[in-house]
């Protein structure tokens, strides 16, 4: 028997799956999160989930919204069963589900203008306005590091303030009719993978908010809070596998379930101006000190999962657990780690660096989770800059060449390629494809070519030794495959 998952339907659940102890009818919606994708849903969502089971204050439920057509789909899918959604923690063959209920709502998906977002984000209700939109979706210069300003999606908003289409238009224009209406601020709060993600985010809507109206950039800099995040949990993308699994273990019909690791951890600094969750009742770390945590996760987490994934994927292994089940690739992960990363980042409380490296290893082999290479090599463009070349830029200021880094960054260009060594087709996989491919086909013949992009590499093009490290790692993926190049690196 399959149960359709609805808010009627929860009581006739299998006693082993968890559900909302709460009357979800009593909540409200001080949570606007924009960006209601997997990892939101296994993560936050989660959080306060377990908050709100714990007896916490019902006015911290979320109300979703998106920016994009794909968000659409997302808010049909889950109308459909009452804005609930399935959690599915596997650990190996473990399975673990729970039914998620603090989302109340979703905003309407405007084609354009995003009128019912702002409206939302408007309302005096909205306490905090939460964000997973990527690390792409910022408008980072990578060769500055800083907000364009000049992009022509950023221009645009600033030219037509009152029907913007980019988040932080639509952020800045909710918070300037709040000024108007002398309703107070929200906090933004930034759920992203990315250094310093509020202190990016804050850089983002200062920045617009100057080009447009300095007295509004003043009033957001007296009282909006922007604080800096570390999020976590290996959250792979869902499709008809993981319906079937659900209902196959279950007997449980859910649009959109999620499945994810049983690992999570938050880490956010306390800096709320109209309110917040008492999120450390669920474990949520609160500091004043989030960079060390948040490098520790970024260089050996993220940047560990592009190092993995290029390899891979050109030597055809899907799934990311295959890939640590490779001797080759398992030893290259961890000697690039040990030897390119590590010095470069600090303790947190519970980890040392060599502790952080063994556990997510343990959590990369976990072959339950099926999370597959090609999630883990989409977006490399924007993804590169932040995660794996600062470590570049950190073994060249302490006066090495990071042999492992250049290798990878080599594996990556002969990705962008589009062909596996065996011959296979890689369909695009980054907004930059093109570029991207075309720049890989004239490293072939001048390595430099792919160093060059400033966006990603800025200056390293013009480094010596890293440009001939580069150049000696690609020549070898290029004439002898990457298996052969992963065994002379180890040797």
């Amino acid at each position: 028997m399959t149960i359709l998952l609805r808010q009627y339907s929860l009581d006739d659940l299998p006693a082993c799956v968890g559900r909302p102890t709460y009357a979800r009818d009593r909540l409200s919606a001080g949570i606007l999160h924009i960006g209601i994708g997997n990892f939101h849903r296994s993560h936050q969502g989660v959080y306060l989930n377990d908050l709100l089971n714990a007896g916490g204050d019902p006015a911290w439920a979320i109300r979703g919204a998106g920016v994009r057509q794909p968000d659409a789909q997302m808010r049909q899918m889950l109308s459909e069963q009452d804005w609930l959604y399935s959690v599915v923690e596997v650990n190996h063959e473990t399975y673990k589900a729970d039914i998620i209920g603090a989302m109340i709502d979703f905003v309407d998906v405007a084609p354009k203008g995003n009128a019912p977002l702002i409206a939302a984000m408007t309302d005096p209700v909205t306490k905090i306005v939460s964000l997973t939109v990527t690390e792409g979706g910022y408008f980072v210069d990578a060769s500055t590091g800083s907000f364009d300003v000049s992009h022509s999606d950023i221009s645009a908003d600033i030219a037509n303030p009152a029907a913007p289409n980019t988040v932080f238009g639509a952020i800045l224009a909710s918070l300037a009719a709040r000024r108007a209406d002398r309703v107070p601020a929200f906090t933004v709060m930034s759920c992203d993978n990315l250094p310093g993600n509020g202190d990016v985010a804050r850089a983002a809507i200062m920045e617009m908010a100057h080009a447009l109206d300095p007295d509004l950039a003043n009033w957001i800099a007296d009282n909006v809070s922007f604080p800096n995040g570390m999020v976590d949990r290996i959250t792979p993308a869902t499709g008809a596998r993981e319906r079937d699994l659900l209902r196959a273990k279950f007997g449980i019909k859910d649009n959109f379930p999620v499945f994810c690791e049983p690992f999570r951890q938050w880490v956010l600094e306390d800096k709320f101006v109209n309110g917040r969750p008492e999120f450390e009742r669920v474990g949520v770390t609160l500091t004043d000190d989030i960079h060390a945590f948040e490098r520790m996760k970024i260089r050996l987490l993220n940047g560990g999962h592009a190092i993995l994934a290029y390899p891979s994927a050109l030597m055809g292994i899907e799934f990311v657990h295959d890939a640590m089940g490779n001797d080759l690739i398992r030893r290259y992960l961890r000697k690039v780690l040990s030897h390119d990363v590590l010095q470069h980042v600090d303790p947190v409380p519970g980890f040392t660096p060599a502790q952080y490296l063994e556990s997510i290893c343990e959590r990369f082999e976990n072959p339950g989770v099926a999370d597959t290479t090609t999630r883990l090599c989409h977006d490399g463009s924007n993804r590169q800059p932040k995660f794996v070349i600062p470590s570049i830029r950190d073994g060249l200021a302490a006066g090495y060449v990071p042999e492992g880094l250049a290798l990878s960054s080599a594996l990556w260009c002969q990705y962008c390629k589009g062909q596996t060594d065996a011959g296979g087709v890689i369909p695009a996989n980054d907004p930059d494809w093109d570029n991207l491919r075309n720049a890989a086909r004239r490293a072939e013949g001048d390595p430099v070519a792919w160093l060059s992009q400033e966006d990603i590499y800025g200056g390293l093009g013009r480094h010596e030794g890293f440009v001939a490290a580069f150049a000696s790692a690609l020549n070898s993926v290029q004439t002898k495959g990457t298996e052969d190049t992963l065994k002379t690196y180890l040797a």
